[in-house]
Parts: C-alpha cells; sequence; structure tokens
C-alpha cells in the first residue's frame, strides 16, 4: 500500500515540476479554466460535459508526453541532431492535433450556445 501512495506522490510531483517549468502548461490551465466555466455558465448537458472534459484531458495528457518526450531528447543530447529535432516536431505535432481538436470541440458546443442566448425569443 506504501509502494501505491508512493507512486501517487510522484505522480503529483512530475505534475508540479511540469508546471513549473513548461509556460504553455500555464496557457492549458487559462484555457482549462475558460471552459469550465463556459460549461458551467452555459449549463452543458452531460454529453457535452464528457467532449469538453474529454477534449481538455487529451490536450494535457499530450503537452505532458511532450514535455517528457523533450526532455529525453535533451538528455541524450542538447547538440543539433535532426533524428531528434523529427522527434521533439512530431511530439509538438500530436499536442498541435489535440489542442485543435479541443478548439473544435470546443466550437461545436459552445457557439450554438451562446447563439441562443444571443437569438431574440
Amino acid at each position: 500500500m506504501k509502494s501505491r501512495i508512493q507512486s501517487f506522490a510522484h505522480a503529483f510531483a512530475g505534475l508540479q515540476a511540469a508546471f513549473k517549468t513548461q509556460p504553455n502548461l500555464r496557457i492549458h490551465l487559462v484555457a482549462t479554466l475558460l471552459a469550465v466555466g463556459f460549461s458551467i455558465y452555459l449549463e452543458l448537458e452531460t454529453f457535452e460535459w464528457i467532449f469538453v472534459f474529454s477534449a481538455v484531458a487529451l490536450v494535457w495528457i499530450a503537452e505532458l508526453l511532450n514535455t517528457a518526450i523533450e526532455g529525453l531528447c535533451d538528455l541524450y543530447s542538447t547538440d543539433f541532431n535532426p533524428k531528434i529535432k523529427f522527434i521533439k516536431d512530431v511530439a509538438a505535432g500530436a499536442v498541435l492535433l489535440t489542442a485543435i481538436y479541443a478548439v473544435c470541440v470546443a466550437c461545436f458546443i459552445f457557439i450554438p450556445k451562446i447563439t441562443e442566448l444571443w437569438t431574440p425569443i
């Protein structure tokens, strides 16, 4: 049981370290808070919450994996290496795709609801 608790402590330490060192995670935090705030304000249905939550989670997961991959690459070599550049670019591309997905989910869910608020009855 102690090792299970310790594994959670290591995971939280990793999140804290990533948050302190990665400016993009602070941007993701602001976007997450905005998404949750809009979701609460617009009173999303359960299935809509699932899409918003999944999109947010995917972006965070991709960013954390990208951070880990970049860290491993930098541990291997800080000199320019075209293979390392390729690895880092692909990992960054994964983050970009998840962010685009999250924006699309937000547009599909939030725009119709916001339009309803502004449409005269």
